[in-house]
C-alpha cells in the first residue's frame, strides 16, 4: 500500500470511529451495520436525502464558490472542446459498422464497478440514491451487454450470437492522481464484445484482432500514430490467442505488436489475456488505452459460458497527443 493510501485509510478509520461513538464516548459498534446491512435500502436513501438536504440548506453562494474552486472533482476539464471533439470524432469514425454505439447514463447501479469487476469502492463516488458516478464505460457496456445476452439466450439457449457496443462517456474517479496527462474527471472511449465460449478459444481469437485493428485505424484517423500494442498472456493457454493477434496484425503499416509479459497492473482484472495501447514515438509514446478479457457477463449472468472482451481509450489523453505530438 503507497504512502497516499494509507495515510487516506488511517483518516477514514478515524472518521468512522468518531461517527461510531456514542454521546459518552464509549464504542456503538452497531452503528455501521445498522446503516450498511441492516437498514433497509428505500429507508438509508430518506435519511441520507434529509442528512443533506440539511447540508445544503445550510449553505450559501460564497460556500458553493469556495468549494467549486477547491474540489478538484468540479473543476472544468483541462484539455479544450475541440481537440476533444476531434478525437471523438476519430475513434467514431473509425469503428466497425457492427458496434452499436450507446449513450449511457452518468450514473450506473451501487457495486457496478465492485460486483463483476473487483474495483475498491473507494475508486468510485457513490450517491446517496443507491447508484455511483460511472468510472469507466466498459462496465456500464457490460450491464447493457448482459442484458442483450439475457435476451439471446432466453431465444436460443446456447445462442453464441456476439453483441459489440461502443459509448463515450465522462467518467470520475475517486483515488488521488497525479501526472501532466492525470485527471479526475475525463472522457473515455469504450467498446465491448460479448459472446459465449463455443471451445478452442474460438470467441477469444475471433474478437481480439478486431479490437486491437480499430486501436491502429483509430489512432491513425487521429494522426496520434504510430501505435504499439503490448500484449500480456496471464495464462499459457492464451498464447494461441495472442498468436493469431499478431498473425492477423502483421505487415499493417503504423502498428507494433510487442510482448509485455513483465507487466503487473491490471493481474487481478483480466483473465487470461490482457494489453496496452500506446501511441506516439520515443519519449513522446503515451499510454492511451488499455483492454483485455474480463470475466464480467460470466457474474452477471450467473453463466461460466459467457465471455466478455473489453478496450478503452482516453480521449483527453488523444487529444493532447493529436495536438502536440511531440518533436
Amino acid at each position: 500500500m503507497d504512502a497516499s493510501r494509507a495515510t487516506g485509510d488511517a483518516a477514514l478509520h478515524a472518521a468512522v470511529r468518531r461517527v461510531s461513538a456514542g454521546a459518552d464516548g464509549q464504542d456503538v459498534p452497531d452503528v455501521l451495520d445498522l446503516l450498511a446491512r441492516r437498514l433497509p435500502g428505500t429507508d438509508l436513501t430518506s435519511l441520507l436525502l434529509e442528512v443533506f438536504r440539511r447540508r445544503a440548506s445550510a449553505m450559501t453562494g460564497p460556500d458553493v464558490l469556495r468549494r467549486y474552486r477547491a474540489d478538484r472533482f468540479v473543476a472544468p476539464g483541462a484539455v479544450g472542446f475541440a481537440a476533444l471533439r476531434r478525437a471523438e470524432d476519430a475513434l467514431l469514425g473509425a469503428l466497425p459498422p457492427h458496434f452499436d454505439v450507446v449513450t449511457l447514463a452518468p450514473v450506473v447501479p451501487l457495486g457496478t464497478h465492485a460486483a463483476p469487476a473487483g474495483v475498491d469502492p473507494r475508486n468510485v463516488i457513490a450517491t446517496i440514491r443507491g447508484t455511483e458516478v460511472a468510472a469507466d464505460p466498459t462496465n456500464g457496456l457490460a450491464l447493457e451487454a448482459g442484458v442483450r445476452r439475457q435476451a439471446l439466450l432466453d431465444a436460443a439457449a446456447r445462442s453464441a450470437e456476439p453483441v459489440r457496443l461502443a459509448a463515450i462517456q465522462r467518467v470520475t474517479r475517486a483515488q488521488f492522481v497525479s501526472g501532466p496527462v492525470s485527471f479526475a474527471h475525463f472522457s473515455l472511449f469504450g467498446m465491448i464484445t460479448a459472446g459465449r465460449d463455443t471451445g478452442s478459444r474460438a470467441f477469444e481469437r475471433e474478437h481480439l484482432p478486431e479490437h486491437l485493428r480499430f486501436a491502429a485505424q483509430s489512432l491513425a484517423a487521429l494522426g496520434a500514430g504510430p501505435v504499439r500494442i503490448a500484449l500480456t498472456c496471464l495464462d499459457d493457454v492464451f498464447g494461441d490467442v495472442a498468436a493469431a493477434a499478431r498473425h492477423e496484425l502483421a505487415g499493417q503499416p503504423g502498428i507494433a505488436v510487442t510482448d509485455a509479459p513483465e507487466r503487473q497492473s491490471g493481474r487481478a482484472y483480466y483473465r487470461g489475456l490482457c494489453f496496452k495501447v500506446f501511441a506516439g514515438e520515443g519519449d513522446a509514446e503515451l499510454e492511451v488505452g488499455d483492454g483485455g478479457f474480463v470475466a464480467w457477463t460470466a457474474a452477471l449472468l450467473g453463466n461460466r459460458k459467457e465471455r466478455l472482451l473489453i478496450s478503452g481509450y482516453g480521449l483527453d489523453r488523444l487529444a493532447i497527443l493529436a495536438v502536440s505530438p511531440g518533436p
